[in-house]
């Protein structure tokens, strides 16, 4: 008997989430060519090509269709043809009449066996649209997957443009600590300077060449990330060159758009598994009643081989098989309940995978709205401190400056000139973070991983 089971886990109300019906700039597939980099277009080509994860998503996505159609073949009639040969002595004592009883002969059979299930319940039914839900998801999560590899080489391009730059700001900091030093020597030899502070612009010169030493070790690391995100070995890295980049723009939406949870992979990857999990409950409730299976053959069988194919040796024969289940020892109510389980899981991590990108996109924008006045605010900063320098070092070069204010200036540009690098950078990062957060081109339905 059929158990009741809890109440199912209900999907999240995209309404409840505040989603808005709006007009959004959904970015293209290859929303990355919009930076003006052929590069970088062909860096993302050929991890498209190449990167292990896209041959998995592939695979995964193979596994499914054959999975398809695995469940496809139970609705349709079964034919197999086959031949049997059996030796045997027959029994004196049994039902054979001499001169057979007693004798050793051949049983020989050859026929066509068909067989058709009758899914008056939609057992076989509900597992191929299982299945089918099963497929899209799998096709929704290649997409996804795309994604990932599309962000993450993306991201690390940009960390190593990023290292390109920092290297520009530190070799022009290390020009104006020689000068520096220069100047405190003929201060010294001038006698308005002591060996402190020559030691000191010294020492501030030396320690940003270990700062650019250390960038050189970032930009090398960096260049192998990128290459392996390429599919290829660390020399595909070396000939990685410093570029301008267009600057990034587009409609920036107010809001999470409501259409967000059609064009993000990941998030239909999860519909399709719910669905296909309610699926697979209409198929365990169908098994509680009765299996209705067609079953006929037709062929030659005889005693001995000579006479196999004479008209008195066919043989033809047709009948219903009907299987009530009665008592399995509650196997029929636990697999229910598994099923349930499965669904509630699966409904779990679709509400999980909508509140995350919910989140993802909804502090992409709000980083995108603030980035206008950290931008201003940032260049006011840097344009103070570049004043600053210059003025401490026009008065330390006449005597009446100290080097320490000069110091003081020094650590404030390299810091400034790092952090407006660092924010130039950050406006691609969240271009780029937006075109992944708002779906990265898919449309459902849409399995080529390299279009265009």
């Amino acid at each position: 008997m059929m158990e009741p089971g809890p109440a199912p886990v209900e999907q999240l109300d995209a309404a409840r989430l505040g989603l808005a019906q709006q007009d959004a700039q959904w970015p293209r597939m290859r929303w990355w060519q919009r930076y003006g980099d052929v590069q970088l277009d062909t860096l993302m080509d050929e991890a498209l090509a190449n990167h292990p994860s896209m041959s998995a998503a592939q695979a995964r996505l193979a596994q499914a269709n054959a999975a398809v159609g695995s469940a496809r073949a139970p609705l349709l009639p079964r034919v197999d043809a086959g031949y049997q040969l059996t030796r045997e002595h027959l029994s004196q004592n049994y039902v054979y009449p001499a001169p057979l009883g007693g004798s050793v002969a051949s049983d020989n059979r050859l026929a066509l066996d068909f067989s058709y299930e009758l899914d008056f319940w939609g057992k076989n039914r509900s597992l191929l649209q299982a299945a089918v839900s099963r497929q899209q998801a799998a096709q929704a999560d290649a997409q996804a997957a795309r994604n990932v590899l599309a962000a993450a080489v993306v991201r690390s391009y940009l960390n190593l443009q990023n290292a390109f730059a920092q290297r520009e700001v530190l070799e022009r900091i290390l020009r104006q600590r020689a000068d520096v030093l220069q100047i405190t020597k003929d201060r010294y030899a001038a006698g308005l300077d002591t060996q402190v502070e020559v030691r000191q612009a010294e020492s501030s010169l030396a320690s940003g060449k270990v700062e650019l030493t250390q960038n050189q070790a970032s930009i090398d690391q960096l260049r192998n990330q990128v290459a392996a995100l390429a599919g290829a070995g660390p020399q595909r890295g070396q000939s990685l060159t410093p570029v301008e980049l267009t600057a990034p723009g587009g409609m920036i939406p107010a809001s999470v758009p409501l259409d967000l949870l059609g064009r993000r992979p990941d998030v239909a990857a999860a519909r399709w598994r719910a669905e296909a999990a309610g699926h697979a409950i209409d198929s365990a409730k169908a098994r509680f009643y009765p299996n209705i299976n067609l079953a006929a053959f037709v062929g030659f069988q005889a005693m001995g081989t000579g006479n196999l194919l004479e008209s008195g040796s066919r043989m033809a024969g047709i009948g219903p098989a009907i299987t009530l289940p009665i008592f399995h020892g509650g196997e029929l109510n636990a697999n229910l309940a598994g099923r349930r389980a499965d669904a509630d899981l699966a409904v779990s991590d679709y509400n999980q995978t909508v509140l995350d990108a919910v989140q993802q996109v909804a502090d992409t924008l709000s980083g995108l709205r603030l980035l206008d006045q950290e931008k201003a605010e940032q260049r006011q900063a840097r344009e103070a401190i570049d004043a600053a320098y210059e003025l401490a070092v026009d008065r330390y070069k006449a005597g009446m400056g100290s080097y320490l204010s000069v110091l003081i200036a020094q650590t404030g540009v390299l810091a400034q000139a790092r952090l407006d690098t660092d924010l130039r950078i950050r406006a691609y990062q969240f271009d780029a973070g937006l075109a992944t957060a708002l779906g990265g081109g898919y449309v459902s339905g849409d399995a080529n991983l390299s279009s265009h």
